[in-house]
């Protein structure tokens, strides 16, 4: 699967790329089918501190499959977008099974 990683309003972080990469490598293990992953890691101006963003879109046979989480960690962040990514890609798998 090719990925492409991009940081908005944030210097670039290794260290979350490569965790990033490795829960990826997880989902693509799994669900082979699975062609690229468009990531963008942002920050927002947010009273709260809720303000760091991860967004992952994958492109796979069928409508693109897209998850998106905001919370005051990228790590959290990163983990909630790709369990809804899983999610999502269960439900995919599922009506391939049943076709």
């Amino acid at each position: 699967m090719e990925v492409h990683v991009q940081y908005q309003k944030m210097m670039t972080s290794e260290s979350l790329t490569q965790l990033l990469m490795k829960k990826l490598e997880g989902l693509e293990k799994k669900y082979n089918w699975l062609i690229k992953a468009n990531v963008l890691f942002k920050t927002e101006n947010d009273k709260y501190g809720v303000d760091k963003i991860c967004e992952i879109e994958l492109s796979a046979p069928g409508p693109r499959i897209f998850a998106k989480a905001k919370t005051d960690d990228f790590e959290k962040s990163m983990a909630e977008t790709v369990e809804d990514l899983r999610r999502q890609l269960e439900k995919r798998q599922a009506t391939f099974a049943s076709h």
